[in-house]
């Protein structure tokens, strides 16, 4: 492999891969983006980011826009699943982006989607929706795409950013799956009571876990954590009376939620799962970023972060490169991999903790551990 890099196509235009994809075209590659999903699918409920997060969207210029769509907060609350909800501790968050920057932000997934969007056709990325690759065939000077519409060509790198369900991990060989962590999360999306200007959590009850975050002004995601089960045979009216059963155990702030909880589309049932590639994120000039490298439980709220840190890190390898060799690619994952995988096993053992209804485990210690350790820049 010779020469840098001009030209890229990104697979997948979620987070990792938008993000990817504004760095690149703002060093000067001509970058196209493929989405499977239509542009007007919105998908998602809310994202907590932290410091860390904001970081990285502070580089890629989008962060005033993100501010001004988002909830910034600088505090965390833990609460009794109590009658009333009551609250326990109310702390100051670690600001793991630096002094400058809040804590953490709340915002809704497909705002922050649709910003990031709208920052990578400004920086001239060409994108395309609805569309799939088919085929991906490399040598030692680049790879040849086919396209899902018949269309065909030629790019230096393909930057693999289609997530956990990764079509370009599998399609180049990485046999890595993600595996279920035990737990499964109940979301909802809805309106924003005044009683809610943070995230609170509270520890057990109907639940392991039951908080909720500010996602913009009149808008917030709450959720509820439980032992995964099979809910695929639910309607989406079960669905709904099942999450109000839940959240009918909570008190203070849920029980404003609780009252505009009524849409059965607000709410949806996932598994909490793991992945880390152990060995090269890489095969050839295709690169693996985000999800399709590695994911994590929410517990830590560290998913979005890790996958804009692998953004930033890959277009600042790219971008300084006179080759593209796997000597790039190799010092990509070897920088990212020692950090993801602390955040994966951490995210990990929290929740390992809680089903194991551990009352001895040093959650603060290892909380702190996480703060310090992404409060340096990737």
């Amino acid at each position: 492999m010779s020469g840098p890099v001009h030209s890229a196509l990104v697979i997948g235009g979620g987070i990792a891969g938008t993000a990817a994809a504004i760095g690149l075209a703002r060093g000067g590659v001509e970058v196209d983006l493929v989405e499977q999903a239509s542009r007007s699918r919105s998908v998602g409920s809310g994202i907590t980011l932290q410091g860390n997060a904001l970081r990285v969207l502070r580089e890629l210029g989008v962060w005033d826009r993100v501010r001004a769509a988002g909830y910034e907060f600088n505090d965390l609350g833990l609460r009794a699943p109590d009658a009333h909800g009551t609250l326990l501790v109310q702390m100051d968050d670690a600001r793991m982006g630096g002094p400058d920057l809040p804590a953490t932000l709340g915002m809704e997934r497909p705002v922050l989607a649709t910003i990031l969007g709208d920052a990578a056709e400004e920086a001239g990325v060409k994108l395309r929706f609805g569309t799939t690759v088919t085929a991906l065939a490399q040598d030692a000077s680049g790879v040849d795409v086919d396209f899902g519409d018949g269309a065909s060509r030629r790019y230096d790198i393909v930057i693999g950013a289609d997530g956990v369900r990764s079509w370009t991990r599998r399609t180049i060989g990485v046999d890595v799956e993600p595996a279920p962590t035990g737990m499964g999360i109940w979301r909802l999306v809805g309106p924003r009571p005044e009683s809610v200007t943070r995230t609170d959590l509270y520890y057990g009850g109907a639940g392991y876990i039951a908080g909720y975050c500010p996602t913009g002004p009149n808008s917030l995601y709450a959720y509820i954590v439980e032992d995964a089960r099979d809910r695929s045979m639910l309607s989406k009216a079960e669905q709904l009376h099942v999450m109000l059963d839940l959240a009918a155990q909570y008190h203070g702030p849920w029980d404003d939620i609780r009252e505009q909880l009524t849409d059965p589309d607000a709410v949806n049932y996932t598994w909490f799962e793991a992945h880390v590639i152990d060995g090269p994120w890489h095969r050839g000039r295709v690169v693996l970023i985000g999800d399709a490298a590695h994911c994590c439980p929410p517990t830590l709220a560290q998913g979005g972060a890790q996958a804009l840190e692998d953004a930033s890190v890959l277009t600042e390898l790219l971008l300084a490169a006179d080759t593209i060799d796997d000597s790039v690619l190799t010092a990509f994952a070897d920088r990212r991999r020692p950090r993801a995988r602390a955040v994966v096993d951490a995210s990990v053992q929290l929740g390992a903790w809680m089903l194991e209804h551990r009352t001895d485990a040093d959650v603060p210690g290892l909380m702190g551990r996480i703060a310090a350790l992404v409060s340096e820049p990737a």
